[in-house]
C-alpha cells in the first residue's frame, strides 16, 4: 500500500461539530453473503460527502440502512446524535433522510404539485382535495427552495434534471435536511450536470446536507468536500477531498490489485483476421457515435460505469433496441435492429445481464431452456420443419451435449432449471447462446452472482469460442471478465473514450471508467 494512501486511512482529525449522520460498525449479511462488514460513515452538517466504490463494494446496502429500508445485523445509525427511528416509523425516517435514485420515483402522469403532496393533499371541509391550496403550497415550496418548475406541469414532461429537483423539494417538504443522491448525473449532459451542482451548492448554503454517490470521480472533486471509500463490503478510508489526490482515490477503490496486470500470454489475433462485427456511428438513447470492430477470433471488452451506455449498446447489437442512427454489420450483413429472433438467426449469441428476468424460463427444463433458440433446427425432416414439429431425439441429443460441454451439474437435461444453483443456471444461459453456433457472442456480466469455480468454467467457454473463430463482445463490471479480452474499450457518458490492449493495469482501467486521468 502506498504511503499516500496510508496517510488517509484514518478519519479526518481536528475539531468538528457532531456529525449530522453517523453510522458505526454496520454489518449486514444475506445468508452466506456479507454485504457490508463494520461499515462506517460520518457526514457533517452542510457538506456534500461522496460515497464511492466499485460495484459490490457495499454502497447500496449502506444506503438502505441509512434510509431505514433495512436493519443492520450489527452497528448503529444516529441522526444529530439521536438513535435512528424504528423501521416501522416511516414518517420519522422521512423527516430525517431521503434518497433521490437514478430511476425517478415520481408518478409521471401526475403534475408537479400532485407529486409534491401525494398521499397528503390538503383537503377542504367536505374532505375533498383543495386543488387551489395544493397548487399554492406547491408553488411556495418550489419557490422556497429555488426550484424553477411549473407546479401544473405533468412530471413526465420535465427534464431528468428538473424531476430530480422535484424529488429533492418533496424530501425537503417533510423536514429532511439530509439528501442522498444516487448516481444523479448518469442521465444528464454536461450543462445539466453543472446546473445540478450549482443547485446543490445553493442548497448547501441553506443548510442541506448531501451524500453524493457517483462512479464519475471527477465529479467528487467538483462538488464534494469529503469522500468515503468502500471496497469489498468494507470501509477503506474517509478523507477531505482536497487532501486526497486522484491517484490515491483510485488506489483506495482498487486495493492491492492495482499491481495486477492483465494476462498477455494469449496468442494475439492475426493481423489479417477479417472483421466480423463492424459498427459505425451508432447512436442510441444512452450512447453516441460509437465505432467499433471485432475480428474473427477476437474478444473485445466494453467497460464503463452504470450510466456509460455499455449495456444499452450491447442490447442494441443483440436486437433488443433500435438505435437512432448508425449501422452495424455482422459478416458484411446488416444486423436487424429491434428484432431479437431475427438477430439470433443472423448469427448473434446473447447472454443477457439478468438471467432470472431475461435469460431463463424457470418452469422449463435445462434441456428446453438450452435449446429454446434453435427449435427451427431440430425438426426431423423438411416437412416436419414446415409443420413446426420437433424431433425429440435431436433435441435430447443436443441438450445432453450442451450439458456436458458447459459442465452443468444436474441430474440431466430433464431437471427443472429452477432447481439449479446460480452458477449452473448461468451455464444454461451460456449453453443457449452457444447452441446456435453464433458468429458473434455478446455477453453482459457473464459471471455475475456465480461461485469461483463456475466463473472459471464460464470464462473458459469464452476462450473456446475465441479459438473457434467466434467474435466475442464482453460487457462487464468485473475486471476478471475483462482480463480475458484482447482489447478493452471504455465508455464514458455514452462515448468511447479509451482503448486498452491486453496487458493493462487495474488502476489505469479503473481511472478511465471513473472519468479521471490516469494516475
Amino acid at each position: 500500500m502506498s504511503p499516500l494512501l496510508t496517510k488517509h486511512q484514518e478519519q479526518p482529525s481536528g475539531p468538528h461539530p457532531p456529525p449530522l449522520v453517523r453510522a458505526t460498525g454496520i454489518t449486514k449479511r444475506y445468508g452466506p453473503t456479507t454485504a457490508l462488514l463494520d461499515g462506517q460513515l460520518a457526514v457533517h452538517q452542510g457538506e456534500s460527502h461522496a460515497l464511492v466504490g466499485r460495484n459490490g463494494a457495499g454502497k447500496s446496502t449502506l444506503v438502505q440502512i441509512l434510509t431505514g429500508l433495512q436493519a443492520p445485523d450489527a452497528g448503529t445509525v444516529r441522526f444529530d446524535g439521536e438513535p435512528a427511528p424504528a423501521l416501522t416509523d416511516r414518517d420519522a425516517w422521512r423527516a430525517k433522510v431521503a434518497c433521490v435514485y437514478q430511476k425517478p420515483t415520481v408518478v409521471p402522469e401526475l403534475t408537479v404539485a400532485e407529486n409534491l403532496f401525494v398521499n397528503r393533499q390538503p383537503t377542504g371541509r367536505a374532505g375533498l382535495i383543495d386543488w387551489r391550496r395544493l397548487r399554492r403550497e406547491a408553488a411556495e415550496l418550489l419557490d422556497a427552495w429555488d426550484v424553477h418548475v411549473d407546479p401544473d406541469a405533468r412530471t413526465c414532461e420535465l427534464s431528468v434534471e428538473d424531476r430530480q429537483m422535484v424529488e429533492i423539494a418533496r424530501a425537503l417538504s417533510f423536514g429532511a435536511r439530509f439528501i442522498i443522491l444516487d448516481e444523479p448525473t448518469a442521465q444528464l449532459d454536461n450543462r445539466e450536470i453543472e446546473r445540478l451542482f450549482t443547485r446543490m451548492r445553493a442548497l448547501q448554503d441553506s443548510g442541506v446536507t448531501f451524500l453524493f454517490i457517483s462512479h464519475h470521480l471527477q465529479e467528487v472533486y467538483e462538488v464534494c468536500q469529503t469522500v468515503t471509500v468502500l471496497r469489498d463490503a468494507r470501509w477503506i478510508t474517509t478523507a477531505p477531498v482536497a487532501e486526497l489526490p486522484r491517484a490515491a482515490l483510485v488506489e483506495a477503490m482498487a486495493g492491492e490489485s492495482v499491481v495486477h496486470r492483465a494476462d498477455t500470454a494469449r496468442t494475439p489475433v492475426p493481423e489479417d483476421a477479417r472483421t466480423l462485427l463492424d459498427v459505425r456511428a451508432l447512436t442510441g438513447e444512452a450512447y453516441e457515435n460509437v465505432d467499433l470492430a471485432v475480428r474473427e477470433g477476437e474478444v473485445v471488452g466494453l467497460a464503463g460505469s452504470s450510466g456509460s451506455g455499455k449495456i444499452q449498446l450491447a442490447e442494441t447489437l443483440a436486437g433488443m433496441h433500435r438505435p437512432r442512427s448508425g449501422t452495424a454489420q455482422l459478416a458484411a450483413v446488416a444486423l436487424p435492429f429491434g428484432d431479437v429472433t431475427a438477430t439470433l438467426r443472423a448469427g448473434v449469441g446473447w447472454v443477457p445481464r439478468d438471467r432470472h428476468d431475461q435469460g431463463l424460463v424457470p418452469a422449463m427444463s435445462i434441456g428446453d431452456n438450452a435449446t429454446l433458440g434453435v427449435l427451427d433446427r431440430l425438426a426431423g425432416t423438411p416437412l416436419a420443419r414446415r409443420l413446426g414439429f420437433l424431433s425429440t431425439e435431436r433435441r435430447r441429443t443436443l441438450a445432453v451435449d450442451l450439458v456436458q460441454r458447459l459442465d452443468i451439474h444436474a441430474e440431466g437435461p430433464h431437471q427443472p432449471v429452477s432447481d439449479l444453483s446460480g452458477g449452473n443456471a448461468q451455464k444454461v444461459v451460456m449453453a443457449r447462446a452457444l447452441a446456435s453456433e453464433p458468429r458473434l457472442l455478446v455477453l453482459v456480466n457473464p459471471t455475475a452472482g456465480v461461485d469461483v469455480k463456475s466463473k472459471e468454467s464460464l470464462l473458459a467457454r469464452v476462450d473456446t469460442a475465441r479459438d473457434d473463430g467466434t467474435a466475442v463482445l464482453v460487457v462487464s463490471d468485473e475486471l476478471d471478465d475483462l482480463r480475458r479480452c484482447d482489447r478493452v474499450l471504455v465508455l464514458f457518458h455514452g462515448r468511447i473514450v479509451a482503448e486498452y490492449a491486453a496487458g493493462w493495469h487495474d488502476h489505469e482501467l479503473i481511472a478511465a471508467i471513473e472519468g479521471v486521468a490516469r494516475p
